[in-house]
């Protein structure tokens, strides 16, 4: 195939309908016929990127290995197709705009009075197409975020538009995701809403190819008859997307109600029987596990799970891997105390720290390091987690009362968590961060090498702040072990506690490389360690009865 199709999916009536999910599931199912498939996210918001969004209105901020701060969508797309994405992969309106005004500064345009047609939507599809002409894709398939008529929307959809027109109907299609409501009172059905969400994308000079609907209820054959005649789609491209158990569950309620066939046939390709037998196996452990572990989550943004996306599904990753349920409590850490630590942890089979930023809810996420590294709970630190084991470490057991992060307290007498020194003259915040993939060295004879199986690994990253290495030593001294380095700044990327049951902490982001196809080795072994503690414990507890 020498021709790159492109595949466009839109929303309507409401957002969060899951525009992300549906086309990642499409994409599974294209890349498991043979089709080299990716996906981008066209994002309407003028920040340039997510990395100064606040995680409680926008979730959480994912990063590719190139150091491209994404919405968090591009994570749906790397756990289902396990491809890597990159800068490429997402685009913001504040990106274009950024990039047209640049060009417009440079003299590029000759003079010309620069407007939204054509200047703004040229830059879209000059974006759009960055992938599909790199030779490296089949398929190309774009999200627009946000809904039809939205006006932020509306530049991206009249590029789709041009788009359809200037590559030909067999090589440009548009996935109209809607919502067909249920009125209890009425006891049916509503389609009013996608017809008109249909109607406001023709009258932008857009016609949907194929309509999927996403429902609590099963779609009658004279409804969807009904859509197709409305909406001027065929039949079989009404599409039926009922609720789910998960979100694993997609592709193949896509592929049972022909999505992938539809698409292919509209593109001009071949279809054949895709191979989900991995995938299968996952789902198949993941609904059927043999045990259960309970995890507590402690972190300042628990409200919101989005905020903690990749996390979470690591877990689910690592659960089905281990043969196990894992169940999250999420702990807000800023009411987490000394005086209930014990209330609120020792139920538990493992305790993660989450990531983040800022000094609130810090003092919380230290107690929840100190009361599991005295009961030997397994403990993982991501991040700010890790550093808050550096600081409470150094607090109680070196007894350097008042150890802290300068991130926290510019003045703190000892400063064992630190600013960057790259990032001392810093002034701009957006984009500037240790960004992206990074090396590391890990030592033998640690927790990190045995669940590595290597002494090198390249591990994403997003932070300013690190370990103080002029209080590496001391540290060192006291039983805390630096044990993954990177070899060229010798910035400390992972610690651990040998004399404790299952005690490590990483600097960089490990959920964020977690798959369906390979859960991520570190919240795999979490997992287990979780799960041993568990069983040792009730071996125990049997022993004493």
């Amino acid at each position: 195939m020498t021709t790159t199709k492109y595949i466009f999916v839109t929303g309507g009536v409401t957002s969060s309908l899951g525009k992300g999910i549906i086309a990642a599931s499409l994409a599974k199912l294209l890349q498991a016929q043979g089709y080299r498939t990716t996906i981008q996210k066209l994002d309407p918001y003028i920040n340039v990127d997510p990395g100064t969004l606040n995680p409680y209105e926008h979730g959480e901020c994912y990063v590719t290995d190139d150091g491209a701060e994404t919405d968090l969508d591009l994570g749906h797309y790397e756990r289902f197709l396990n491809v890597p994405t990159s800068q490429s992969n997402n685009v913001t309106t504040g990106r274009i705009y950024q990039s047209v005004i640049e060009k417009e500064r440079r003299g590029e345009f000759l003079g010309k009075t620069v407007q939204v047609i054509p200047h703004i939507t040229d830059e879209i599809k000059h974006r759009v197409q960055i992938l599909g002409k790199s030779g490296d894709y089949d398929i190309v398939i774009t999200e627009i975020g946000g809904t039809v008529g939205d006006i932020e929307s509306l530049p991206y959809v009249e590029a789709v538009r041009q788009l359809k027109w200037e590559l030909g109907e067999s090589n440009a299609i548009v996935i109209h995701l809607t919502l067909i409501p249920y009125l209890s009172a009425a006891g049916e059905l509503k389609t009013k809403p996608t017809q008109h969400s249909v109607k406001t994308l023709m009258e932008s000079g857009v016609m949907a190819d194929v309509l999927v609907c996403r429902t609590e209820h099963e779609l009658p054959e004279d409804l969807r008859d009904k859509l197709a005649k409305f909406c001027n789609v065929r039949p079989e491209a009404v599409i039926q997307s009922i609720d789910a158990s998960t979100i694993y569950d997609v592709p193949n309620l896509m592929l049972d109600q022909g999505l992938d066939t539809v698409v292919l046939k509209k593109l001009g390709l071949d279809s054949s029987e895709p191979d989900l037998t991995q995938w299968n196996q996952f789902l198949e452990r993941h609904k059927n596990p043999i045990g259960e572990v309970t995890i507590g989550l402690i972190g300042k943004y628990v409200e919101l799970q989005d905020s903690y996306k990749s996390i979470l599904e690591a877990f689910i990753h690592a659960g089905a891997e281990n043969e196990v349920k894992v169940h999250i409590e999420s702990i807000h850490s800023e009411h987490l105390t000394s005086k209930n630590a014990a209330k609120k942890l020792k139920h538990l089979h493992g305790v993660l720290v989450a990531p983040g930023f800022g000094e609130r809810g810090i003092e919380g996420k230290i107690e929840a390091v100190k009361y599991v590294r005295e009961h030997n709970i397994p403990f993982l630190g991501i991040c700010l987690g890790m550093q808050m084991a550096v600081i409470e470490y150094s607090r109680n057991v070196l007894g350097l009362k008042e150890a802290n992060s300068t991130e926290m307290d510019e003045t703190t007498a000892h400063p064992v968590i630190d600013l960057m020194a790259s990032q001392k003259d810093i002034v701009d915040k957006g984009g500037t961060m240790r960004l992206g993939a990074w090396d590391c060295d890990i030592a033998n004879d640690s927790i990190a090498s045995e669940v590595y199986k290597s002494h090198t690994i390249k591990e994403r990253h997003r932070h300013r702040y690190e370990f103080n290495n002029a209080y590496k030593s001391q540290i060192e001294e006291a039983g805390m072990k630096a044990t993954g380095l990177n070899p060229e700044t010798g910035l400390v990327e992972i610690i651990e506690i040998p004399s404790h049951n299952w005690f490590v902490g990483v600097q960089y982001h490990p959920e964020y490389k977690s798959t369906v196809a390979n859960p991520h080795p570190l919240f795999v072994a979490f997992v287990k360690a979780a799960l041993n503690f568990k069983t040792k414990n009730n071996s125990v507890s049997m022993a004493q009865n």
